[in-house]
């Protein structure tokens, strides 16, 4: 195939835009304001390194986001401006997060009951031994 004959959609790459718009649109944020705190927070990194909210992505960057207490790698497919729906989001990037252990795993933290007050030398070396120290 000559040059002359290729589309010009399949020559030109994708653009790249700021990683705070890109997760905003592909709904990995509810707001575009929690997708730039949470860059601002450190809370998001793009192949490794710590990420401004103005850091630009492209296809097949790595984009680990910390949202909730639970940390999502995914892969830019493609990239967003605009905010779209749910259908055409999950098209836009690979969802590489590693599944969530099962409740059963996950180590309950001990309570106190409200109003108990300080806890005593006794809880105190009890809740250490709990915790391996």
């Amino acid at each position: 195939m000559a040059e002359s004959q290729v589309p010009a959609a399949a020559v030109t790459p994708q653009p790249r835009v700021r990683v705070d718009a890109w997760a905003w649109a592909v709904r990995l944020f509810p707001t575009r304001s929690a997708a730039g705190a949470a860059c601002r927070a450190g809370h998001v990194r793009v192949n490794g390194d710590r990420a401004k909210p103005a850091t630009p992505v492209g296809p097949g960057d790595e984009v680990r986001i910390r949202v909730a207490g639970r940390e999502r790698l995914v892969e830019v497919r493609r990239t967003l401006v605009k905010r779209v729906g749910a259908a055409v989001a999950v098209e836009c990037y690979v969802d590489n997060t590693p599944p969530e252990p099962p409740r059963e795993e996950i180590a309950l933290l001990p309570r106190r009951e409200r109003g108990a007050g300080r806890p005593t030398k006794r809880d105190r070396r009890e809740i250490e031994r709990l915790r391996g120290y």
